[in-house]
């Protein structure tokens, strides 16, 4: 299949015959599409045997984007607004600087000593639960990580749909299966993740705000009505992205703690600078433990020169949170109105992304590219989820809000595109 001798969709033998036609006992056979079916690489119908996944576990939803011709105003990219980043020159002199006067060493703390101090002092004002602290390079990065620590292949993970592209990518590719849990406004619907959990799922991943591409943040009413929930199933393991913090002004509510098994992350990519490649995270110390002698083993640490560049942003208030999350709040909060003025319901309560339920999701992005605007598609983030829209206002002027609502509405036309999902 690697090799492409199979073609998605095409069917399989059935076990008994290809156990034949290769000399094998068909419990091998069995064994063999177990395993494949688990990494995601087939799926299985009963009666209509087995045929190789139309879209393969590996394949990356980045991949389902527009191609943005000149001339088109990009509002699909998902990246944060250039002019609100920091400079980061005078930081990584700094911790340039303190590395030339005292280098790090192999055997040296993984975790620059100042990042630690900064980092518990703002998860513990946020009401995060005290925990041991470690550094991965990016969100994406620790997720993997708790997950390789807690899960083996076939087991399944319950996670927000629609909900971050990448993240739909890494969990069958690392051979476990997706529950998809609705999401409104105030983050993951408690009564889809009850059934979820009871339905085997032994992990969730949940976005507490700015969640992509949504929107959603975690109001203290659902953030109860969840704990009500895991409280139920302490044995699963919690998994809270906070990629928001920095560009939200939302308080955060967070559920860690909740179960045996958590890990809380907090990544500064939106804030401070997608190459950055930096996540700070807690959790129960089984988990935090079993992810650091994972790292010793691989990377071993996350550059402490980064490390103490991101400790002197923060020390220093390289950015004003309330600023930035204020301007992106300007630039949502004018989109959603254009498109209330027209009919059009829009949704993103926290961030830089406004999602756009459609009747016909292919039709409203080319009839956007026609009309001048490069939207994301919502498949790249949904699996059971109805059509959408995501739109990234990073980077939007006020004065777009008005003709991008115009187009949208066009594109969209009559109908449930128009309601709440």
């Amino acid at each position: 299949m690697g090799g492409g001798e199979l073609e998605p969709g095409q069917l399989l033998p059935p076990m008994r015959e290809l156990a034949g036609e290769l000399g094998v006992n068909p419990n091998t056979v069995a064994a063999a599409y177990r395993v494949l079916r688990e990494r995601g690489v087939i799926e299985t119908a009963g009666r209509r045997g087995s045929r190789v996944r139309p879209k393969p576990a590996t394949t990356a939803r980045e991949s389902i984007r527009v191609e943005v011709p000149e001339g088109v105003r990009d509002v699909a990219s998902g990246n944060p607004d250039p002019a609100l980043l920091p400079s980061l020159a005078g930081a990584f002199a700094a911790a340039a600087g303190r590395n030339d006067r005292e280098p790090v060493l192999y055997g040296d703390a993984a975790v620059d000593p100042e990042l630690v101090r900064l980092a518990r002092a703002a998860l513990h004002a946020d009401g995060v639960p005290d925990g041991p602290l470690a550094v991965a390079s990016g969100s994406l990065d620790v997720i993997e990580r708790v997950l390789a620590a807690h899960l083996k292949p076939g087991d399944t993970v319950a996670v927000e749909d629609p909900g971050w592209g990448s993240l739909l990518d890494l969990i069958p590719a690392v051979g476990l299966r997706t529950a998809p849990v609705g999401v409104d406004d105030e983050g993951p619907v408690p009564d889809d993740v009850r059934e979820a959990l009871r339905s085997g799922a032994r992990a969730l991943i949940m976005t507490d705000r700015a969640q992509n591409p949504t929107g959603a943040a975690v109001t203290a009413g659902r953030a109860r009505a969840l704990r009500a929930v895991l409280k139920q199933h302490p044995d699963t393991l919690l998994i809270e992205d906070d990629h928001g913090h920095g560009i939200v002004d939302l308080p955060l509510h967070p559920l860690a703690g909740t179960t045996r098994s958590w890990a809380f992350v907090r990544s500064v990519a939106k804030a401070y600078g997608p190459d950055l490649r930096l996540a700070v995270f807690t959790g129960d110390p089984v988990t935090v433990d079993r992810v650091r002698g994972r790292q010793r083993l691989g990377p071993g640490w996350v550059s402490r020169i980064t490390q103490g560049a991101v400790a002197r942003l923060w020390a220093d208030g390289a950015i004003d949170p309330k600023a930035v999350a204020a301007a992106y709040g300007v630039r949502r909060d004018a989109l959603i109105e254009e498109l209330a003025k027209r009919g059009v319901a829009a949704h993103g309560r926290s961030g830089m992304n406004v999602w756009i339920p459609v009747p016909d999701e292919t039709g409203a992005v080319a009839r956007l590219l026609h009309a001048g605007w490069a939207v994301a598609p919502g498949a790249r983030f949904r699996m059971e989820a109805a059509p959408g829209i995501r739109v990234t206002i990073a980077t939007l002027d006020e004065s777009e809000a008005a003709p991008l609502a115009s187009a949208i509405a066009a594109a969209v036309g009559p109908g449930p595109g128009r309601g709440y999902v």
